[in-house]
């Protein structure tokens, strides 16, 4: 009974911030599609702009920090002699001067960034997208710094404070959108004026900065003093950078996949791109809520546990991690597959989007419902390799991911016509990853010399027959309801299917996982009990 809710209650409040920057980030979302319009070359030249430093920063640092860095921390504190505060010090003041010279880099060089991000934008679209990604590039400094002191908050035992920042970044955008349409901002990119042009700019990238200022702050309280390093010597960047290797190589490989997925969408019409990367943030909803959540609660205990060997115990969080995810995530997938249109109507179809646009955003969202747990798995079981720091394993399997998703999106762009091409690179993004996780289950098999297979193949199945159920139940409420009439036009038609939907494939889900004997939803639903004991 020790393991049963253990994980799930350790993480209860971060999933409560996770959840909360993922709403807030949705009213972001909104806010930005009713300023500059879905569908529109406007939004789509914000959007790779926007894209741009979190991409750029994820090849010069971003992966490496993301999976190495709390690992290293926590072991160099456990180090006899090693001054951890000074260690985390140099670490982040590498960051600045590295990151610092990537933007001087970068500004110099957006119009060459934009060209191969969006080779289909009109002239138009592009002037406007080398603008804001110039105003946009400090951001990579910022989140780096971001990162950086995140992982000294999550070595020092804060997991949650990390997860709340984003939410002031969200507000500060929000206000920024709601500032452009009182300004009379449109959904016209020949309309845009100098003023809202540098409303969106520095509005977004203070978003950014405020984030920062949040766990700086954090970590003056946790009692960590910052302070710029003239010599980060002894930070351990030579250990980091042979970890980093590997790490980029996976990095690479991502960010290969994210702009053949660019460059093709760019080209399928006007507003392409964020029609494609609003499907993605909703698709990362659930994940982030639930999945990163059980990463962050577990990776620190797992890489306490490579360092002493101990097998059993990851294979017993790596097991617990992924049955708790699956049987949370299982039932949304196939909620998105059901009712991607219908939610993303209801979302998006409102003021300058187009209804079009929003349906179509929809129908991505939906085949990116196929790549939910396989996706949310397959992040979970990276961490183990990192756990044991081996960045190797996964930056291989990675880019056997990368090749699938690529060679399948160009195979199907010269087969697809441009209005299905969208859909065609979700379905493609889900099989890879697919393949990916299958694949890093045999690694980690053979590696730990058992993952609970059994135990999980079993739990997965029963799931899998529980979510069939349930998302069969909802598409014959969805199709009754829109060929009897009763959903009508409008927003009132989305939302009734919504709910009608969501109501008896919840209530069905939960009846066959009863009957089924599913145990990991009774663990889930204890241990998100308000007043469930710790323990």
């Amino acid at each position: 009974m020790a393991e049963q809710p253990r994980l799930i209650r350790t993480g209860r409040t971060m999933a409560l911030a996770t959840l909360t920057s993922r709403v807030t980030g949705f009213l972001r979302m909104l806010a930005l599609v009713a300023a500059l319009g879905l569908g529109t070359r406007l939004l789509d030249a914000y959007t790779v702009a926007n894209m741009t430093p979190n991409t750029i920063y994820d090849l010069v640092l971003g992966g490496t920090l993301a999976g190495v860095m709390t690992p290293l921390l926590i072991r160099a504190a456990a180090e006899p002699g090693v001054d951890s505060d000074l260690h985390a010090q140099r670490l982040l003041s590498a960051i600045v001067y590295v990151l610092g010279a990537t933007v001087v880099l970068t500004v110099a060089a957006a119009p060459w960034i934009v060209d191969l991000y969006a080779p289909g934008f009109s002239p138009e679209q592009r002037d406007l997208a080398i603008l804001l990604t110039r105003y946009f590039l400090p951001q990579i400094l910022l989140y780096g710094l971001g990162a950086g002191m995140a992982a000294v908050l999550n070595a020092r035992g804060d997991l949650a404070t990390p997860m709340w920042a984003p939410v002031a970044n969200n507000v500060v955008v929000i206000a920024t959108a709601l500032g452009y349409i009182l300004l009379g901002g449109g959904d016209e990119l020949s309309a845009l004026t100098p003023g809202q042009s540098l409303l969106l700019s520095l509005g977004t990238t203070a978003g950014v900065a405020v984030q920062t200022l949040v766990l700086a702050a954090a970590l003056r309280r946790n009692g960590f003093p910052l302070r710029l390093r003239l010599d980060p010597r002894g930070a351990g960047l030579r250990r980091t950078a042979r970890m980093a290797g590997w790490t980029l190589l996976h990095v690479i490989a991502a960010q290969a996949v994210f702009t053949v997925g660019t460059r093709l969408a760019s080209g399928a019409g006007p507003g392409p791109v964020a029609v494609y990367q609003n499907a993605y943030t909703l698709f990362q909803l659930p994940y982030a809520v639930i999945a990163v959540s059980v990463i962050t609660g577990v990776l620190p205990r797992m890489s306490a546990a490579a360092g002493g060997r101990d097998l059993a115990r990851i294979t017993a969080d790596l097991s617990h991690g992924l049955r708790l995810t699956a049987v949370a995530l299982m039932p949304v997938a196939a909620a998105l597959v059901v009712l991607g249109p219908q939610i993303t109507t209801l979302l998006f179809a409102h003021g300058n989007a187009s209804a079009d646009a929003a349906r179509l955003t929809g129908s991505v969202l939906a085949a990116f419902g196929f790549a939910l747990v396989p996706f949310a798995g397959y992040q979970i079981m990276l961490r183990v390799f990192y756990a044991l720091q081996d960045t190797r394993t996964p930056a291989l399997i990675n880019v056997g991911v990368a090749v699938v998703a690529i060679a399948s999106s160009v195979a199907l762009s010269s087969a697809l016509p441009a209005r299905d091409l969208l859909v065609g690179l979700a379905a493609c993004y889900a099989a890879a990853h697919a393949v990916g996780f299958a694949a890093a289950a045999a690694v980690l098999r053979h590696r730990l010399g058992r993952i609970d297979g059994h135990r999980l193949l079993r739990s997965h199945s029963r799931m899998l027959a529980a979510s069939l159920a349930a998302g069969g139940a909802g598409a014959l409420v969805a199709h009754a309801l829109r060929h009897g009439g009763v959903a009508g036009a409008g927003w009132a038609g989305p939302l009734v299917t919504v709910l009608a939907v969501s109501a008896v494939g919840a209530g069905l889900y939960a009846l066959v996982a009863h009957l089924l004997r599913i145990p990991e939803l009774r663990t889930l639903v204890r241990a998100l009990r308000p007043g469930t004991a710790a323990g």
